[in-house]
């Protein structure tokens, strides 16, 4: 109350300050022999300079005074929130204050011969006015806004969405307000017409509504998170959510475009959110590698033993023989299809294994192994499956690049080719030529490759 008083004398030591400025500036008019008609004019347009001049000066030495504040408060660890309401232009609305006062106290002064003129100035001044104190509310609905994207627990939520339902909160009573000084009448008028204009209401918000219902499901149900990598093709989105508001949703494509989609599309449709992929901390590796199903084939005794100079081939064919051993007991071996036999695919899959299991960059606490899918037309699909141990984009293209290019190398090795369409492959012509010669009884015939 006792603040309230003290502006009040203020404004009326300022009126009286005009008062005198005005009187000061009739008469000397008057001295210098100018028509009593014209003086009116001539005084009002000087005490309107001297008047924009001195709210000039005010404003630039109250903004200068405020800022000097804020920035020393903003140096200060435990009023960080003063230096972003200065980043929202705080201080510079807070420094119109005292101008505004000013205007508002001469304003019958400057005007005072002139009552239309005055009218139309006082309203103009209200206007402003409601826009100012909409101004001062938003620099610290903002501010606020940003103070809460800081704490640890709220970065990654939709908080512009809260934000903006404040904001139009405030501008829903701004516009009351202002239509209220416009015609004249009560604002309780407009808010109880409000009723009839609902159906009209919910359909201009109606995205405004939809969004924030969606926003608030979205927060509540933890689907997406900003900084969230999500991928929905309906809407060519593939990448970082970067923000989440009423009305959009912001995704930063790994192009670096930017995708906006309306927020309860979130909800309404599917979409793949790869934040449970990040968490884990392992991304899958699965690749499918076609061999050619003629070149598999039973490994004889000499080779096995060959083989077991591999690493990672010699235990695994000492526990695998004595098995088959004994599955083909009894058996006529004389027909290598009638028992059970090592192949050189099985050796060739337990040595990727093998490469995985040693691999540094893979994790070996998540799914690993490696398969035959079902028999195609192009070869007979080998998949590798696993897990890196990081989710890092391009360390996982690297690790990619590394085991595949390991184990694509080692299928000569093997006698084992990956499957090409290309007639002219050169290792093609090599056995198409061996397979002449001993069909010509010339088995020691090496024929070229052209």
């Amino acid at each position: 109350m006792n603040e309230i008083v003290s502006k009040q004398q203020d404004i009326e030591q300022i009126t009286k300050s005009t008062n005198i400025v005005s009187e000061w500036s009739v008469s000397l008019l008057k001295s210098c022999g100018i028509a009593d008609n014209w003086i009116k004019y001539i005084n009002m347009l000087i005490i309107l300079a001297l008047l924009i001049v001195l709210v000039f000066v005010l404003q630039y030495l109250t903004r200068v005074i405020l800022s000097t504040v804020f920035n020393r408060l903003e140096k200060m660890p435990q009023t960080k929130f003063f230096g972003r309401l200065k980043h929202r232009r705080f201080p510079h609305y807070l420094a119109m204050i005292i101008p505004f006062s000013l205007v508002k106290g001469s304003i019958p002064i400057i005007f005072e011969a002139f009552p239309r003129t005055m009218h139309v100035a006082g309203k103009l001044t209200d206007i402003y006015l409601i826009f100012y104190v909409i101004w001062l509310i938003m620099s610290v609905v903002n501010a606020f806004g940003d103070t809460l994207k800081k704490k640890p627990g709220l970065n990654d939520k939709p908080v512009e969405s809260y934000i903006q339902v404040v904001k139009i909160f405030f501008y829903f009573i701004g516009f009351i307000i202002l239509f209220s000084i416009l015609s004249g009448k009560n604002p309780m008028y407009f808010i109880g017409g409000l009723g009839a204009a609902s159906a009209i209401l919910l359909l201009i918000f109606k995205d405004t509504i939809m969004g924030f219902v969606a926003s608030i499901q979205v927060s509540v149900n933890d689907m997406v998170r900003i900084g969230d990598w999500i991928t929905m093709p309906k809407y060519g989105a593939d990448g970082d959510v970067i923000q989440i508001t009423l009305s959009t949703v912001k995704i930063r494509n790994f192009d670096k475009t930017i995708v906006t989609i309306p927020p309860y599309s979130l909800v309404s449709e599917s979409f793949q959110n790869w934040r449970g992929m990040q968490e884990s901390g392992g991304r899958r590796l699965k690749r499918d590698i076609f061999v050619n199903q003629s070149d598999i084939y039973f490994l004889n005794a000499e080779e096995l033993e060959e083989m077991k100079k591999v690493e990672g081939l010699k235990k695994y064919i000492e526990e695998r023989q004595p098995r088959l051993d004994k599955l083909n007991s009894g058996l006529d071996l004389s027909v290598p299809v009638n028992g059970y036999h090592i192949t050189n695919c099985d050796l060739f899959m337990q040595y990727a294994v093998w490469i995985l299991k040693n691999h540094p960059d893979i994790n070996q606490n998540m799914t690993l192994m490696v398969r035959t899918l079902a028999p195609t037309p192009e070869g007979l699909p080998i998949e590798i499956y696993t897990f890196t141990n990081t989710t890092v984009w391009v360390d996982y293209e690297k690790i990619i690049a590394e085991i595949t290019g390991q184990i694509l190398a080692s299928l000569p090795f093997f006698k084992l080719r990956v499957y090409t369409t290309t007639a002219s492959d050169p290792y093609d012509i090599y056995l198409h030529n061996t397979a002449q010669g001993n069909a010509a009884g010339n088995p020691d015939k090496t024929f070229e490759v052209n």
